[in-house]
């Protein structure tokens, strides 16, 4: 699973140290090349000859090498990388990262890497369980990073409780884990909706919403990362998709989305509804602009759009998945079941314009799943890349 991925190995300045040989060992075994990078701490605790002579790199911690003046480049480290796990991570690493303090070379390459990030604590329990600690573990988190929770058990003080970082063989589990589920929906195809729709006024003028696509395009990326090709009918946006496995399809209004989803939807093996679509539209669109008039004011009439989600689910077979958005202000969990039953959903994703953070134009957003069968699964406040993992996580689920 590993053969011929990139990993940064982090190493920071703790007695759990000695443990970083071991997997380092382990990903070298699995066939990885690996690069350790370790802060000025971590070198009291493991000399870099060691590391080296198994990595079969030098080791980098400084910025510059001391003799020739050569410059390690963090940018480079980071592009280069298709994973990096800090292990051990310290409290005052970790503090670092949550709050960009870029004073070494392992945060400023944390700080400039693309891939995903594994962060392994290791210190003692009640520097863990500490309210600094946890909120910078809170603030990785939201960031996208993933967190392999200590062990508990006796700790380098003798104490005993939750702090000792987990066993190597476990951490290489986690990153194979996370390379083998990038590949779960390789072979399907799957179709996302995204963004606002617009409704044409006059040449100048439209009907619109705030939706910016942020949680639409996060779910396309998260898709196409975990293998599945991915058709992204988006409405206008600001934004772009960034994967080669995702195809746009632009529109502009719901008539628009309406026709490009039908057309892609019987090869398709699911389909999220993500779109903020405008359930109305101008029933007699002006062909010019509409003039500013003194003593009239003009009439705008309006008609239903086509229900695509309801569209879809009536037409859906045996095997597809259907998944719905329901955004709320009023009665939430009444109002999504309902829609999850009349349009034939698999599993509906309720998100409330009650909750601060979540909505419209932010990058954090608060879902609950509710299931066909009624089950509910209620999940934090979190960035919408985030948000984008729970939702494929059940859309897998289903599949």
């Amino acid at each position: 699973m590993l053969k011929g991925k990139h990993i940064i190995l982090g190493i920071c300045g703790g007695i759990a140290a000695y443990k970083s040989v071991y997997l380092l060992r382990l990903f070298i075994k699995a066939g990885a090349e690996v690069q350790v990078v370790i802060t000025p701490a971590g070198k009291e605790f493991i000399t870099p000859v060691t590391l080296s002579a198994l990595s079969g790199k030098p080791v980098i911690s400084e910025f510059f090498t001391a003799n020739t003046g050569s410059w390690n480049s963090h940018v480079d480290l980071g592009l280069w990388a298709d994973a990096m796990v800090i292990a051990p991570a310290t409290a005052s690493t970790i503090g670092k990262m949550a709050n960009g303090i870029a004073d070494n070379m392992l945060v400023t390459t944390y700080l400039s890497a693309k891939c995903p990030i594994f962060v392994a604590p290791a210190m003692d329990l009640d520097m863990f369980a500490h309210p600094s600690t946890q909120r910078n573990l809170q603030l990785l988190k939201e960031y996208g990073n993933l967190i392999i929770e200590p062990a508990a058990g006796e700790l380098a003080s003798h104490l005993v409780g939750k702090g000792r970082m987990e066993e190597p063989e476990n951490i290489l589990k986690a990153v194979e884990a996370y390379f083998r589920s990038t590949q779960e929906l390789a072979g399907r195809h799957i179709i996302v909706t995204a963004g606002p729709t617009y409704e044409k006024i006059d040449p100048v003028r439209f009907i619109g919403n705030y939706s910016s696509g942020k949680m639409g395009y996060a779910i396309a990326e998260e898709c196409a990362k975990r293998g599945a090709a991915v058709t992204l009918i988006s409405g206008p946006v600001g934004i772009k998709a960034k994967h080669p496995s995702i195809k746009v399809v632009d529109v502009e209004s719901a008539k628009e989305m309406h026709d490009a989803a039908l057309a892609e939807f019987a090869a398709c093996d699911a389909a999220i509804m993500c779109a903020a679509v405008a359930d109305y539209t101008v029933e007699n669109p002006a062909t010019h602009k509409i003039k500013r008039e003194h003593d009239e004011l003009p009439v705008i009439r309006l008609k239903k759009n086509p229900d695509i989600a309801a569209e879809l689910g009536a037409r859906k077979r045996t095997g597809q998945v259907l998944v719905g958005f329901a955004l709320e202000t009023d009665n939430e969990r009444v109002n999504a079941a309902e829609k999850l039953k009349r349009k034939h959903l698999d599993f509906v994703v309720l998100n409330s314009l009650n909750e601060p953070g979540a909505g419209f134009k932010t990058d954090t957003n608060k879902i609950t799943i509710i299931d066909k069968d009624g089950t509910e699964r209620n999940y934090g406040l979190k960035d919408k890349k985030l948000v984008a993992i729970d939702i494929i996580d059940a859309l897998v689920e289903k599949l």
